[in-house]
């Protein structure tokens, strides 16, 4: 007996949902795929059934069927792919797990990021160890042999000034020892390396120093410096001007070039004054020099058989000139509004 339509639609629904639940009881890849097989097996599927009972239906009642079979098709179809997409999501997370460790430290959510100088500090680090120039460090409270008078700054030199300095009143000091200070140049550190290892030398120091200046857009009584030193045979001007010309480049992503203006400066001889160009136009950076013999004779070198190059520069210049800050200041006034710029 030829089934009627309103049969073949009451098994079309009961095709669906016995389908639809024996893909979401699946518990894993073969019990699903026992489930495809045998609802939407392309040859003995109770899917392919179904399409062959559409063939008995009379002629005028084919359209209708046929329209709701490829209705529940797509369903049912749509419910072995979810089923398929669950399995995979409980395999991920099964598999996450077996590799969880509890005993691994979490990671700690980003707070803030690195203050401008802090960040160019990094940058220059980066650049001079590329260089060869490895990290030295000093303290920031020194003595007067380390400050001026191995750097080749008599006692009546000006620079020593009491008012031109931050002298302290330390233990040391009322102990009846000799006069403490912040330091004012990081060319303390130099010193100190060279006064415990032999040549070669090539190191940078970086840090705060102290100077009694009167706050404004270009100074501050604290400040950063970089300072390089290179002691070796035949070092030269010219491998001065090298590499402060590569640490332009690296640092400010442009072609730069180095001009040397005539100074003069206690520790270097010839001393020079440091021009850099850059946007079309020169401007200072610091100063540099090759290291007077006094001073490699202070620490125990023959000038007669080394020589060297120092420099020194201010990272809040270099900073001041990357960015366009046109006040010294904004960097320790601590508004978040213009620390988020970077």
């Amino acid at each position: 007996m030829a089934m009627t339509l309103q049969e073949f639609v009451t098994q079309l629904e009961l095709f669906r949902l016995e389908a639809g639940r024996a893909f979401a009881s699946a518990g894993d890849r073969a019990a699903l795929e026992a489930a495809r097989i045998e609802w939407l097996g392309a040859r003995s599927g109770r899917l392919k059934q179904l399409q062959k009972a559409l063939g008995q239906l009379p002629p005028v009642d084919r359209p209708q069927a046929g329209q709701r079979f490829h209705q529940v098709r797509q369903e049912v179809q749509q419910a072995f792919e979810a089923a398929q997409d669950r399995l995979a999501a409980q395999q991920k997370t099964a598999a996450a797990a077996e590799l969880f460790d509890p005993t691994v430290p979490g990671l700690r959510p980003p707070l803030g990021h690195l203050h401008p100088i802090t960040q160019t500090i990094e940058q220059l680090k980066e650049i001079m160890g590329r260089l060869g120039f490895s990290l030295a460090d000093g303290p920031e409270v020194e003595d007067e042999w380390h400050n001026f008078e191995a750097l080749n700054i008599p006692p009546e030199h000006p620079a020593r000034d009491p008012l031109d300095n931050f002298y302290l009143a330390t233990a040391c000091q009322l102990a009846g020892g000799g006069p403490m200070l912040l330091r004012s140049q990081t060319s303390t550190v130099q010193i100190r390396v060279m006064e415990r290892q032999k040549p070669p030398v090539r190191i940078i120091a970086v840090g705060r120093v102290y100077r009694p200046d009167t706050p404004d857009q270009t100074h501050s009584p604290m400040f950063h410096q970089i300072e390089g030193l290179m002691v070796d045979r035949h070092v030269t001007m010219a491998d001065l001007k090298s590499v402060l010309r590569m640490l332009g480049m690296s640092y400010f992503h442009a072609q730069v070039h180095i001009r040397f203006r005539p100074s003069f400066f206690p520790f270097t001889e010839p001393s020079v004054e440091i021009d850099m160009s850059w946007q079309g136009r020169w401007i200072e950076m610091g100063g540099a020099g090759m290291v007077d013999p006094n001073v490699l004779r202070a620490v125990g070198y023959d000038p007669e058989q080394v020589s060297g190059f120092a420099f020194g520069l201010g990272i809040e210049r270099l900073c001041m000139r990357q960015h366009g800050i046109d006040d010294i200041r904004e960097f320790f006034r601590n508004d978040v509004r213009f620390l988020q710029q970077f």
